[in-house]
């Protein structure tokens, strides 16, 4: 009976483990996610998700995109495959700190980073698929201008805000919902 019990439960560890990330359907590119199979708390996908991400972050390699970025490719892809409408989410980034650089042009990052090899922003295109599903980017100018990032050195897709504080507070005040890392 023992052997069996633990018979079973490495089988259930195992499947839960052998799962893998799929990609979106929303963002293909990015933002993979899991299933999650007959959840307790079940997701309402009748109502509108609001959200902004305040990412102030960047990580040690500059040669993938930043994965606090991706989390709203992931918000959009997960939520979709749960049911809820792309026209039911909306969806922020506030951008500050460190994480200002994966905002640059493809030759400002390189510059920035120090490459000589690279000569791209892996966080670019990236930011173009968020962009064309209606995420909304913004960047502390406060940052921008500490970091000596111009406009011209910026994604496209980048909009410049006062600040970060400002951004994160007005988007709030329109019923948008901190996720903060």
């Amino acid at each position: 009976m023992r052997y069996t019990l633990l018979y079973l439960a490495l089988i259930l560890s195992t499947s839960v483990l052998a799962q893998t990330q799929e990609a979106g359907n929303v963002i293909n590119d990015f933002g993979k996610t899991y299933i999650v199979e007959s959840p307790d708390f079940k997701t309402n996908t009748t109502e509108t998700l609001k959200v902004v991400f305040d990412v102030g972050r960047s990580f040690d390699n500059p040669s993938k995109p930043n994965p606090l970025i991706e989390t709203a490719a992931r918000f959009l892809n997960m939520h979709e495959k749960a049911g809820v409408s792309i026209e039911n989410m909306e969806v922020a980034l506030v951008i500050h700190g460190a994480a200002a650089n994966d905002l640059l042009i493809a030759e400002a990052y390189k510059e920035h980073n120090k490459l000589e090899t690279q000569d791209y922003n892996p966080n670019g295109k990236l930011i173009t698929a968020l962009a064309e599903k209606g995420v909304t980017i913004i960047l502390c100018g406060q940052t921008a201008a500490h970091r000596n990032i111009t406009k011209e050195n910026l994604h496209p897709d980048v909009k410049l805000a006062l600040s970060a504080m400002t951004a994160l507070v007005q988007l709030q005040n329109d019923g948008f919902r901190l996720i903060n890392f």
